[in-house]
């Protein structure tokens, strides 16, 4: 039989396979984000991340505190060589069964809800770090304030993502993790050994004072118009576009394409989907790269900070060292967020290194290729594999270290980091300029580029 037999004489054309608009309307889209009002979006965006921003003061809260708990008077409080990686590791811990729940969070009370209610447990275990009288405080502490991270990990990148526009996707799609290195670098400014002169217990209160303006700013934002839109609130999702975008553009016509896409993804996944390339492809891909993001041992490298100072024959003492190192991760994402809108995503997953690629990239990938309809339960579901991996790591670190020293660990994670730039060749797309409409439907074509 010939091909022309084979296919069907009537061939309906479906907007889910136009990857690229016509001239006209990449005109207009031009023009569309030319005229732009980003003065609210960007608040938005700073209020979310403020949780970012906590999340990075508790994960390397360990760095500066090991050290002064394995000297502590008190044998309740005093760390050892068994209880020190679970109070670094038992956070990650936390985070894991933060993006667990976060699954359903996503979906069930929204984006922004799931922020906001981050600030619950994250508050208590500050709390309880602050006024720790016993190891099991200590590490409950570390826990809540894990479980906390690991919902804004899955729940601010999404909100992000779909509250942005192509224009400035990127450089806002890195705010998640400039603040969270913000924070570790704030974290090691205030440290004993440092300007400040704070205590561990005066840390974790000050640990309280984002958490707090996080949730106030928060009130006053709008939720995700896609995420309003899926659950059939049109109006109050036009209005939420309307206060992002400014009341004098064209924000109708982003709308409509939005409300076209929602619609066509109105159902939930089902298990039967799964198998469809459109869905499982983007979840393997968010899902390998938050698992080899951890692998090349950021986590436990950033917990352990000082610890792994301790052990080389560096000039300044490990207190400077680690907030050099925090200054140097804060210099390098800046310059992500300036330049990913402009080099592109993948370019600098190849030649950079964690903080400028693999750091702030990773995340934003994840919020952008996700596809709408299993956007909530696969973010949560990388955040999962991602805290998981990092748990695993964190926990046998110091151990390793022990016993054969600093150079095998880290000739594990050079090995990793060298997979890592095949794994972006051949699985990452390119998503720089895209909308996320036109992203899914690119997954939805099984086109291996945009350009074709």
């Amino acid at each position: 039989m010939e091909r022309g037999d084979r296919e069907p004489l009537v061939r309906k054309a479906s907007s889910s396979y136009r990857t690229f608009p016509d001239s006209t309307a990449r005109r207009l889209d031009k023009e569309y984000l030319r005229s732009l009002h980003n003065k609210r979006l960007y608040l938005a965006v700073f209020a979310a991340v403020l949780g970012n921003f906590s999340f990075g003061f508790a994960l390397v809260y360990p760095s500066p505190v090991i050290p002064v708990l394995e000297a502590h008077p008190s044998p309740a409080l005093r760390l050892d060589q068994h209880t020190a990686p679970w109070f670094g590791s038992v956070f990650t811990l936390g985070a894991a069964a933060g993006g667990l729940s976060t699954m359903l969070l996503n979906d069930c009370l929204g984006r922004k809800l799931s922020i906001m209610f981050s600030a619950l447990p994250s508050a208590l275990g500050y709390a309880l770090l602050a006024g720790a009288q016993g190891l099991w405080m200590l590490l409950l502490g570390r826990v809540l304030t894990g479980y906390a991270g690991g919902v804004t990990s899955a729940s601010i990148p999404v909100y992000i993502s779909e509250i942005s526009h192509p224009g400035v996707r990127g450089m806002l799609g890195a705010c998640p993790q400039i603040m969270a290195v913000l924070g570790s670098l704030v974290l090691y400014a205030l440290g004993k050994y440092l300007w400040l002169v704070l205590d561990w217990r005066w840390l974790a209160v000050a640990g309280e004072v984002p958490v707090l303006a996080m949730i106030l700013l928060l009130c006053f934002m709008p939720n995700s118009p896609r995420f309003l839109l899926s659950q059939g609130k049109e109006e109050e999702a036009l209005g939420s576009l309307c206060w992002l975008r400014g009341e004098d553009t064209d924000y109708a016509r982003e709308y409509e394409q939005i409300k076209d896409s929602v619609r066509k993804q109105s159902r939930r996944v089902s298990c039967a989907e799964l198998k469809d390339p459109f869905l499982y492809k983007p979840i393997l891909i968010a899902g390998g790269m938050r698992f080899l993001q951890q692998l090349s041992g950021v986590t436990c490298i950033l917990v352990y900070l000082q610890p792994i100072f301790r052990k080389t024959a560096v000039i300044l003492k490990p207190e400077y060292d680690a907030a050099l190192v925090g200054l140097v991760r804060l210099s390098a994402v800046a310059i992500a967020a300036v330049s990913m809108d402009k080099a592109g995503r993948k370019i600098l997953l190849f030649v950079s290194g964690y903080a400028m690629g693999w750091g702030p990239i990773t995340w934003l990938l994840m919020s952008e290729i996700l596809p709408l309809k299993a956007r909530g339960v696969a973010s949560g579901l990388c955040v999962v594999v991602s805290w998981l991996t990092a748990f695993t790591l964190t926990q046998f670190f110091l151990p390793v270290v022990n016993a054969y020293g600093l150079e095998v660990p880290f000739l594990f994670f050079a090995v990793i980091s060298a997979g890592n730039i095949l794994f972006t060749g051949c699985c990452v797309p390119e998503t720089k300029g895209r909308s996320l409409e036109h992203i899914e439907a690119f997954f939805r074509t099984g086109r291996r580029s945009f350009l074709r």
